[in-house]
């Protein structure tokens, strides 16, 4: 009977390899929205504004609590999703501005819509690329980088933002009926891209420029929540609420068509945020609140790049999952290409880790330190100072390159980052320190000077 049962289980061993060899590959869409805050929907606490349709997909798919940006600003955090690598490595480690010629994705890097352009997938970016700076250089848009569709996506700096027509970042092409709005026509245009490319496996990257200041919701739901409870505090944001629920209601419907076109068990559906609200503006005010963490975009505190995470996959996915297992925004490079059966073209450029077990409910990853590198010539015009930290474990040291000061807490116990330990803890402090700078020489990090007085007020004012 031994031999019997022996090969009885290389029999069933078999047969569950060639299943899962012949088991469809998920379709992927990324949904990346632009200055979120960590709390703004409902799954995340948020009592004010309305999103239904993404707290639904927290209910029915898994929800990170500790989920980071690789960078407190924009360019940086899309660089390091595209290539699996540290900003610092890549050396984009700020927001790429107008003044920006030498700086920017190069075409040829190894990048997702390219390598899962060779594993049959059709790839398409709607909306926001900024992963370059001057454009009137013609190099490094989006088309470049093996994208079979680009729409909506800008052709000049986005600047402050055009949420109705005419639109000044993007040829208009065409428009909704009735009265256009940027967020709805990009949320159109990734439905309509998923109807044309319904029978092959694809990848849908919408980039929302939302809700990016300024702030520009729909007059209509404005009104709506300007006569809510509560309505005028940085905490309950008309503006900002009206533009959340524009974004969930494009979540809602991508997910009929995709049940429409019995595509959703086996889509792995993405949603998060570029880096942190933006919680200081004006006389330290700003357009949100990131309560119970401190500081926002711009800053390397946990409210600058503590982020929503959720992801959704009937077929891949438990739902009502929950992980609290520190991610980074650059761990779904080799995530995805785990999942598609691509492969990281070289590991010693690899910075990200596959969260494909934790999806699984493992929860368990191999690496336990994460890093930012954001170096400044002077103080962002939010409150971002030049900086660099590190989290291991429950620990997470600031280091600020202009003052050469450090600061440690124990998220553990202090998510507000109240209560600095180096003062108590150096040793600890020190061997974080080593850690960081022995990180920034391995990826050969670049060190940005302070621009003098003159020369800094000219890029303020060109900012």
């Amino acid at each position: 009977m031994k031999p019997l049962r022996v090969l009885c289980a290389l029999w069933l061993g078999l047969l569950m390899s060639v299943r899962a060899a012949e088991a469809p590959r998920p379709n992927i869409i990324f949904i990346m929205v632009d200055d979120m805050g960590w709390r703004e929907l409902g799954c995340y606490g948020n009592t004010f504004n309305e999103t239904p349709h993404l707290d639904q997909m927290a209910k029915a798919g898994m929800k990170f609590t500790q989920a980071y940006a690789a960078a407190p600003v924009c360019s940086p955090t899309r660089a390091a999703l595209m290539t699996g690598q540290w900003p610092a490595r890549l050396r984009i480690t700020d927001y790429l501005g107008p003044q920006e010629k030498e700086k920017f994705l190069k075409p040829g890097t190894p990048v997702l819509s390219q390598l899962l352009k060779t594993q049959g997938y059709v790839s398409g970016l709607v909306g926001k690329w900024h992963l370059t700076g001057d454009y009137t250089l013609n190099r490094g848009e989006p088309q470049k980088h093996g994208w079979d569709e680009v729409i909506c996506s800008e052709t000049t700096y986005i600047g402050p933002g055009y949420y109705f027509p005419p639109y000044k970042h993007m040829p208009e092409e065409k428009v909704l009926p009735g009265k256009e709005y940027l967020t709805d026509r990009l949320n159109h245009e990734a439905v309509e891209f998923i109807k044309r490319n319904q029978r092959k496996p694809f990848f849908l990257y919408l980039s929302h420029y939302a809700p990016h200041t300024r702030l520009v919701g729909k007059p209509e739901l404005v009104e709506k929540y300007r006569q809510k409870p509560g309505a005028g505090t940085e905490r309950n944001n008309p503006q900002l609420a009206a533009m959340m629920e524009t974004i969930d209601q494009g979540v809602g419907g991508i997910v009929r068509t995709l049940k429409e076109l019995k595509l959703e068990e086996n889509t792995l559906i993405i949603f998060t945020s570029d880096n942190g609200g933006e919680a200081t503006r004006g006389q330290g005010k700003g357009i949100t609140s990131v309560e119970p963490l401190r500081g926002g975009k711009s800053q390397l505190y946990e409210g600058g790049i503590r982020v929503s995470l959720l992801a959704h996959w009937p077929k891949g996915i438990r739902a009502g999952s929950e992980c609290a297992v520190p991610v980074s925004t650059l761990d779904f490079f080799p995530t995805l290409l785990e999942l598609t059966g691509g492969k990281v073209p070289d590991a010693k450029l690899q910075d990200g880790v596959s969260l494909a077990g934790l999806l699984r409910g493992e929860a368990k990853l191999t690496r336990q330190t994460l890093y930012w590198h954001y170096p400044l010539a002077q103080p962002h015009f939010l409150g971002g100072r030049s900086a660099g930290a590190i989290r291991e474990g429950d620990f997470k040291l600031v280091e600020f390159y202009d003052t050469k000061e450090v600061e440690m807490y124990d998220l553990s116990k202090d998510i507000s980052e109240q209560h600095n330990l180096a003062p108590a803890q150096p040793e600890k402090a020190a061997e974080l320190k080593r850690k960081l700078m022995a990180w920034r020489e391995s990826v050969n990090a670049e060190m940005i000077a302070p621009l003098p007085p003159t020369e800094a007020k000219g890029k303020k004012a060109a900012e």
